[in-house]
């Protein structure tokens, strides 16, 4: 994994470059495929995990260890859960919530470390459909429109 101050988005593809984008993803040939332009994380969530893993004195999972191709602050874990099936916008771009990312074993055994199938459960973040083409940059917000019950 590496950092970007800024990443292209693709609609239909993802980050420019990045391994799904490239049809290259550990689980780019899954069938039925699912869209998995991106995948988003919450700071909280990761230290919330982390706390978890603490507490049996086991190491913490680090921001590119979670596979997770964007790490959001100022949401919770639960905020960006709720977001499945919905639009929203990260900077200006225009994305939709496709499904939970349900932790998998994959980023424990490439960090060569336990738990993270535990630790992150209902942390996971989530997959997310770019229908906009644009940049992100680092400080970008995600934004939505609540919806108001009457």
């Amino acid at each position: 994994m590496e950092a970007l101050e800024q990443a292209e988005l693709i609609p239909g593809l993802g980050i420019k470059g990045d391994r799904y984008a490239m049809g290259r993803g550990a689980f780019s040939k899954n069938v039925p495929p699912k869209i998995r332009h991106i995948s988003l994380i919450t700071q909280a969530g990761i230290a919330i995990a982390n706390e978890w893993l603490e507490v049996s004195e086991e190491p913490g999972f680090s921001d590119s260890e979670t596979r997770r191709n964007i790490v959001l602050s100022n949401i919770a874990p639960a905020e960006l859960n709720q977001l499945v099936g919905k639009m929203f916008f990260l900077g200006g771009i225009a994305c939709k919530g496709t499904e939970l990312c349900i932790p998998c074993q994959r980023p424990s055994k490439l960090a060569n470390k336990t738990n993270f199938m535990a630790a992150f459960e209902g942390l996971g973040g989530l997959r997310v459909e770019i229908l906009d083409a644009g940049f992100i940059n680092i400080g970008d917000a995600l934004t939505y429109a609540a919806v108001i019950s009457e």
